[in-house]
């Protein structure tokens, strides 16, 4: 060891006597990185720069556990505390349950000091390309507005930052600024975004001038809504009423007629200049073609991707998280994981074809509650007898039809068949649905794709023409425009091969609330829609449920292996709860906001905690 270090000595002296001659060599940037100052002054480091912002949107509502089962639309199978934490209300700021870093406070925070740091820069460009500049920095304020939106929906109020902090800043300790001056930023910012990106074809999953429009659009709409007018929030709720910041939530003065007007034009904006997918019907389509319009929409696939205004893209080759729905949700009995299940408050809502409610104390529904209805419900939901894909080679011969078993099922040996999509039955039962229903929406319906280890190409829509279809008949109805809404929510239904609402009035936002619900589910849509139309106490309060199926053979009839057929079999059907060891679902009103976690509060004193929470 004494040899090599007196070896090495003289050669460390050589070494900075030459290098002490020579600056150059001690500044030689490091291979591996790049120093900011060169990202903005390079065309292409600067696009990537403002490509990782998109990075916050994570695998958009793609994720093994969905909002969904947050919500009355589904129930996740394998729930821990988190999620039950939020579904049973028991939410506080040291352990708020389940929140997704697509929403995730100082997550959003992240990436919009990204975006701050991207329009600094961009403010003062040193590109040469004019054009690429205006791109760029259109794409920086929209997603710096899109997380803003996130913070805005689920929070309230936030700190509003339009600067990159540095070490030498001493002003870190900023308070929540009203809901009113948040929403003016972020509108402010979608409105530049919109000017800046006009005229510019980007690729697709990157942000457009539409998209700054529709998210404007969603922004206004929710301002609109009851949640966030405070005298009409302050009625309904007396946690809202006995908080003392109330600013934060909503606006605690002003017209709430004329912040329609402002979400009604915002809307018609999007429809003006979008075009969506196949709503142009005169009269409801087939059931059959309703249910291909659905699917495709849905899939955003055969003219279905011009309602898809901005959307989380997933490459299989890169085998990202998006693109495992159908192994996240999938039914057990192929090899699938069944994570967030339908509940039977969901499946009882779709429509008969003729447009009238379901319902079980009818006896021709409940013999047959999965015939003739709303040709979505066939395009969203696995039922039992379902036909779906070919099962796994070791599972064909006790299935040869590929049909989704939910039940259990008498044979002619007297013994009991167990559903092979049960947590009874012989194939990975500890995934069974506890609902007896799966999600098909979002998922590859071909025959030959294997869920449970191929990744799928469909992207998560973050924002659909349809929606701006929903905002606009909203405002409308609000409006008293109630032939306006009609005109466009029946677009909707033609499309789904539904007929006509006639309803006016209460009855008609009754209609319109429910249509909304059915045509984006899973979408994200209804854990804010019930908070803003303040309908959570009776829509989220409600316990999951599910349905118990048995299937007895008829007198003479027998079969090999067991298969749907209501010619061998009577089928019975029997909505039940879910037991409360899964899910105690309950609603307090002091979920209509997430709390800020402790450790935020911690960091900065002059956070205010939203009410009801400690």
């Amino acid at each position: 060891m004494k040899k090599t270090k007196y070896i090495l000595l003289p050669f460390l002296v050589s070494l900075f006597a030459v290098t002490g001659c020579n600056d150059d060599f001690v500044n030689t940037q490091p291979l591996g990185e790049v120093s900011e100052a060169s990202v903005w002054t390079d065309a292409a480091l600067a696009e990537a720069a403002v490509t990782n912002i998109y990075r916050g949107i994570g695998n958009g509502g793609m994720d093994e556990q969905m909002l969904a089962s947050l919500t009355d639309e589904t129930m996740f199978t394998h729930p821990g505390r988190s999620i039950t934490t939020i579904t049973e209300s028991r939410s506080n700021s040291a352990d708020p349950g389940w929140i997704n870093n697509t929403y995730e406070w100082g997550n959003m925070f992240s990436y919009i000091r990204a975006a701050n740091i991207a329009i600094e820069q961009l403010s003062e460009p040193q590109l040469q390309d004019a054009g690429l500049v205006d791109r760029l920095m259109g794409e920086a304020k929209f997603m710096r507005a899109y997380y803003y939106q996130q913070l805005l929906r689920y929070f309230g109020g936030f700190p509003i930052i339009d600067k990159s902090y540095g070490l030498s800043d001493d002003d870190f300790l900023v308070a929540r600024d009203s809901y009113e001056d948040c929403v003016n930023f972020i509108v402010k910012d979608l409105d530049d975004a919109a000017t800046l990106l006009a005229g510019k074809n980007l690729a697709s999953g990157r942000t457009t001038e539409l998209a700054a429009l529709a998210l404007k659009s969603r922004v206004l709409l929710y301002a609109a809504s009851d949640l966030h007018d405070i005298p009409t929030a302050s009625a309904k709720s007396s946690v809202i009423s006995g908080f003392s910041n109330k600013e934060l939530l909503g606006y605690t003065s002003g017209s709430q007629e004329a912040r329609w007007q402002a979400a009604k034009a915002a809307a018609k904006a999007v429809l003006d200049k979008g075009t969506g997918a196949f709503l142009n019907n005169s009269e409801p389509v087939s059931a059959e073609q309703g249910k291909e319009n659905y699917m495709n929409t849905s899939l955003s696939r055969n003219g279905g991707e011009e309602d898809l205004i901005f959307g989380r893209y997933f490459i299989s080759a890169k085998r990202e998280g998006g693109g495992r729905q159908g192994l996240f949700n999938g039914p057990n009995g192929y090899n699938n994981w069944a994570g967030n299940t339908p509940v039977s408050l969901l499946v009882d809502d779709y429509e008969m074809m003729d447009g009238s409610s379901f319902d079980w104390s009818n006896e021709e529904h409940a013999a047959k509650p999965y015939e003739n209805r709303d040709p979505r419900f066939y395009a969203s939901i696995l039922y039992d007898g379902a036909q779906w894909k070919p099962r796994a080679s070791a599972n064909q011969p006790r299935d040869p039809l590929g049909q989704i078993q939910t039940g259990q099922y008498e044979l002619p040996s007297g013994d009991t068949h167990f559903g092979l999509d049960t947590r009874n039955g012989p194939i990975e039962d500890w995934n069974g649905s506890y609902t007896g229903y799966y999600m098909r929406k979002f998922t590859e319906p071909a025959d030959d794709f294997v869920d449970q280890n191929t990744w799928q190409e469909i992207p998560w829509p973050i924002l659909r023409y349809t929606e701006a279809v929903f905002n606009y008949a909203e405002a409308c109805i609000e409006l008293g425009e109630d032939a306006e809404a009609k005109n466009w929510i029946n677009k909707v239904r033609f499309r789904a091969g539904l007929p006509a609402l006639t309803e006016s009035g209460d009855a008609l936002m009754e209609r319109y609330r429910h249509e909304k619900r059915i045509e984006m589910v899973f979408e994200e849509q209804r854990y804010h829609d019930t908070r803003r139309w303040m309908i959570a106490p009776e829509t989220l309060g409600r316990k999951a449920n599910g349905i118990n199926i048995v299937g007895t053979l008829k007198p003479g009839k027998t079969v090999d292996v067991y298969r749907y057929d209501p010619e061998i079999y009577d089928y019975s059907y029997e909505v039940i709860n879910m037991d409360e060891g899964k899910e105690n679902r309950q609603w307090a009103d002091k979920m209509y906001f997430l709390p800020l976690n402790r450790s935020e509060l911690n960091r900065n004193e002059n956070l205010i905690q939203n009410p009801g929470f400690d």
